[in-house]
């Protein structure tokens, strides 16, 4: 027997009649605010793959609600930086001048998995306009949320994730862990500790495509996982499987105070 074989025996049927269900048992309902992050693998053998999960999220939440994904083009970057895979130190000129420029339009998400990519092109799913870290949302609030996202520190108040944040919005991490969690980057924003990087990519500036850059904050998602099984101790989060996928939904609002108060005091 294959060693394909054995995975597939060992993983489960989902449809999207059953990822309904397991998304109502975890707590997700009609006219909520979500943003998600998600595994298809880590669910299951799905009928419908990723496009199963996004339909079934959308008839859950309805139109009355809000689905936000990141849409993040991290391979839109400087080639100098780029560690999985690296490329050649003579390529990086060359790649810092052919790179096209981020369209929201026709550019795919990078790194953010299948379900994200297939709800970017859902009918009515908007995009904001962030060459490195967009966000797509689909719903009641999708302009509101997508708008006006800034070019410099794009996870902070002029962002997606603020925006949830208003709306005292809900995250779910659909078979993936706090290291996945992008909402906790507001909290860096929000943090007195901040300290200022800049970071690099293709852009359309004036119509005409360019190799500009943005100011961010440095990245502590590396102890994002520390932070939420801190967090858990206190304070109560929402525990299930979506098909076989261990998943979280978690209170947006909560989760960011609590890490930025974490930050302040341990870094």
């Amino acid at each position: 027997m294959s060693e394909q074989n054995v995975i597939n025996k060992k993983k489960i049927l989902v449809t999207k009649k059953k990822l309904k269900e397991d998304f109502h048992s975890l707590g997700l309902e009609p006219g909520m605010t979500i943003i998600v992050h998600s595994s298809l693998s880590a669910i299951g053998w799905v009928c419908g793959q990723e496009i199963a999960v996004v339909q079934a999220l959308m008839e859950v939440i309805s139109p009355k609600g809000t689905i936000i994904m990141p849409a993040q083009t991290t391979n839109n970057s400087d080639p100098a930086t780029w560690e999985d895979p690296p490329v050649p130190e003579e390529w990086w000129e060359t790649i810092r001048q052919a790179m096209p420029a981020f369209d929201p339009n026709i550019t795919p998400t990078y790194g953010m998995g299948r379900i994200a990519e297939a709800f970017r092109k859902f009918p009515g799913t908007k995009r904001s306009n962030h060459p490195a870290v967009s966000f797509s949302a689909w719903g009641k609030h999708a302009s509101f949320i997508t708008n006006n996202h800034a070019l410099h520190y794009p996870f902070g108040d002029q962002s997606p994730l603020a925006r949830i944040y208003e709306l005292n919005g809900y995250i779910l991490l659909l078979g993936v862990d706090y290291s996945r969690n992008t909402s906790m980057h507001l909290a860096e924003f929000l943090s007195k500790s901040k300290k200022e990087v800049t970071q690099h990519c293709a852009l359309l500036q004036d119509g005409k495509r360019t190799w500009g850059e943005f100011k961010t904050l440095e990245d502590h998602a590396d102890i994002f996982n520390k932070i939420g099984k801190t967090y858990e101790k206190t304070y109560t989060v929402q525990n299930g499987l979506i098909g076989a996928a261990p998943s979280k939904l978690i209170k947006q609002r909560s989760l960011i105070d609590f890490t930025t108060q974490y930050l302040d005091e341990r870094i």
